[in-house]
C-alpha cells in the first residue's frame, strides 16, 4: 500500500519558540491516522508544513509523492482541510461561500455537495457572521469535502460540534475511508482517536515520541482493575505479576494481564466491597508520556 504523506526530518524553528524538530511519519493511503499531543506541541505547525502554509526549517514533507514546497498547487487539487479554527468573510452567506470553494476544482458533483449540507445541517441562507463556532465547523467540513479529495487534512475536527454531528462526522469519514480515502487527523479527544483511527502518533515537545497500532491496544489483555477493600492485598497482587497503580486507604489500582482465573482465586479470599475491571485505555498510555 503507498504512502500517502511522507516526513522525513522536518524542522521548524521559530527561533527561541518551539517548532517541530526532525519529525518522521509516513501515513499510508486508505488510514485514519491519529495525531495526538498537547497544546504546543507541534501539531498544527506539522499541518501548516503540510499544507505548505510556511516553509520547513529543514527536512522534506511529500503527499501523493508530490514535495509540499515546490508542488503545493499540484498537491492542494486532491486534498481536503479542517482548521482548528474557523475564519470566513463575516458578510458572505453560507450558500456563496461553498459555490466559492465549489469554483477552485473542476467537475464538482452538485448533488454531492446538497447531500453534504443536508446531512450536516448546514445552514445555506445565513450570513457567516451569524453563525456559532460549531456551525461554521459544519460548513468547513463540508467545503473540505465537497471536490471528494484523496486526502483530508482535520485538525480538531469535533471541536465545537455537538455529539449528533461528531457522529455524523465519523459515520462519514469511515465511509470516505472504505473508498479508499486517507484522513490525518489531529485530536484533543482520545476517545474518538481509539474508536476511529488506525494508528496513531504521539508528538511531545516538537518530537514524535510514539508511533502506535490502535489495535495493539484492542487486542492486548491488559486490564486496569480497582478494588474497594479494607485488607492489604498489594504483595500478593504484585506476586500474580499485577503493576500496581495507586493504593489508597480501602481502595488498591493495578494494570492485569495474566490469566484472569488467577486474578479471581486471589481476591476471592477477601471481602470486596466493589470491583471495575476495565481494558487499558490509550489515555492512560498518552499521560503516561506527558508526566
Amino acid at each position: 500500500m503507498m504512502n500517502i504523506i511522507e516526513i522525513e526530518n522536518l524542522t521548524k524553528s521559530y527561533g527561541k519558540i518551539r517548532g517541530i524538530e526532525n519529525v518522521r511519519l509516513q501515513v499510508k493511503q486508505g488510514e485514519i491516522f491519529g495525531f495526538i499531543g498537547p497544546n504546543g506541541a507541534g501539531k498544527s505547525t506539522t499541518i501548516k508544513v503540510l499544507l505548505n502554509l510556511i516553509f520547513p526549517t529543514s527536512g522534506e514533507a511529500r503527499i501523493f509523492g508530490l514535495n509540499c514546497v515546490t508542488e503545493g498547487t499540484k498537491i492542494k487539487e486532491s486534498i481536503g482541510y479542517v482548521p482548528s479554527e474557523v475564519r470566513y468573510y463575516d458578510n458572505m452567506k453560507v450558500s456563496e461561500l461553498i459555490h466559492y470553494a465549489e469554483s477552485f476544482h473542476k467537475n464538482v458533483d452538485s448533488d454531492y455537495v446538497a447531500e453534504l449540507c443536508k446531512n450536516f445541517d448546514v445552514e445555506l441562507d445565513k450570513n457567516i457572521s451569524e453563525l456559532s463556532l460549531g456551525n461554521r465547523k459544519k460548513v468547513a467540513i463540508v467545503q473540505a469535502m465537497l471536490h471528494k479529495p484523496e486526502l483530508l487534512i482535520l485538525d480538531e475536527p469535533t471541536n465545537g460540534l455537538d455529539p449528533l454531528i461528531q457522529q455524523k462526522l465519523f459515520n462519514t469519514l469511515l465511509s470516505l475511508k472504505g473508498k479508499g480515502t486517507t484522513i490525518f487527523l489531529s485530536s484533543h479527544n482520545l476517545t474518538e482517536v481509539e474508536a476511529f483511527c488506525d494508528k496513531v502518533a504521539i508528538i511531545k515537545e516538537g518530537k514524535i515520541v510514539d508511533v502506535k497500532d490502535i489495535s495493539s491496544f484492542t487486542n492486548r489483555k491488559v486490564k486496569r482493575v480497582t478494588l474497594k477493600l479494607s485488607e492489604n492485598i498489594e504483595d500478593e497482587i504484585r506476586k500474580i505479576g499485577g503493576e500496581i497503580l495507586d493504593k489508597g486507604k480501602e481502595s488498591l489500582v493495578f494494570h492485569y494481564n495474566g490469566n484472569i482465573n488467577k486474578l479471581i482465586s486471589v481476591i476471592i479470599k477477601y471481602n470486596l466491597k466493589d470491583i471495575t475491571i476495565e481494558e487499558k485505555k490509550l489515555s492512560e498510555v498518552f499521560m503516561s508520556y506527558y508526566k
